[in-house]
This record gives structure tokens, C-alpha cells and sequence, in this order.
């Protein structure tokens, strides 16, 4: 899939929504909840979504963080507790610290 930065940004500010845009539900609520759940596939993923339940993912972030990591090291890290959506693109990082350094850039 290719979508640019805008529209990764618009799907972690829809997850961060509970699936919610503008008012209207778009993702019903209910399978947002169950898609950062930890799975049968282990206690840090949900459905396409690496959680940060047990700190290992994200470090430095909360545990209700979130991300979607993709090819090409692109990246979108979703922190509820900063009210934070953070997209990284094409980059060689450690998103975890990136998104870090910019919660801590806008306390």
C-alpha cells in the first residue's frame, strides 16, 4: 500500500479517535478496543498494531502506546496519554525515542 504522510496521519488520528471521524463513527468502536488487545500472536500485538503493554515496543512511552511499523521503516506511533499522533517516515531511527523526544518537546 502507498499512502503519504497526510494519510498515515488521518489513520493513527482515527485510531486515536476510537474510530471516530468528525463525529461520525467510522470504524465501529467495539473492534478498535479488540485491535489493541494483546492476540494470540503475543502480548505486544493487536490487529496490525504493535501495543506497549509491557514496555518493550515503545520504551520510554506509555503503556497504552501504540504503533503501526511498516516497510521502509515508516512508522505511526499513536500516544492516547499525549493526545499524539506521530508519523515517521523513511527514517533509520528509533521511532520510540523520536516519539519520546516529541511528547516530551510539546509537555
Amino acid at each position: 500500500m502507498w499512502i503519504d504522510s497526510w494519510d498515515m496521519a488521518r489513520l493513527g488520528y482515527l485510531w486515536l479517535r476510537q474510530g471516530a471521524w468528525k463525529g461520525r463513527q467510522i470504524v465501529p468502536a467495539p473492534y478498535v478496543s479488540t485491535a489493541l488487545t494483546p492476540s494470540a500472536n503475543g502480548p505486544d500485538y493487536g490487529y496490525l498494531w504493535w501495543l506497549n503493554t509491557k514496555g518493550k515496543n515503545l520504551p520510554g512511552m506509555p503503556a497504552t502506546a501504540y504503533a503501526a511499523l511498516g516497510a521502509g521503516s515508516n512508522s505511526i506511533v499513536v500516544s492516547p496519554e499525549h493526545d499524539l499522533v506521530v508519523v515517521w517516515r523513511w527514517h533509520a531511527g528509533n521511532p520510540a525515542e523520536f516519539v519520546k523526544r516529541v511528547a516530551e518537546a510539546i509537555k
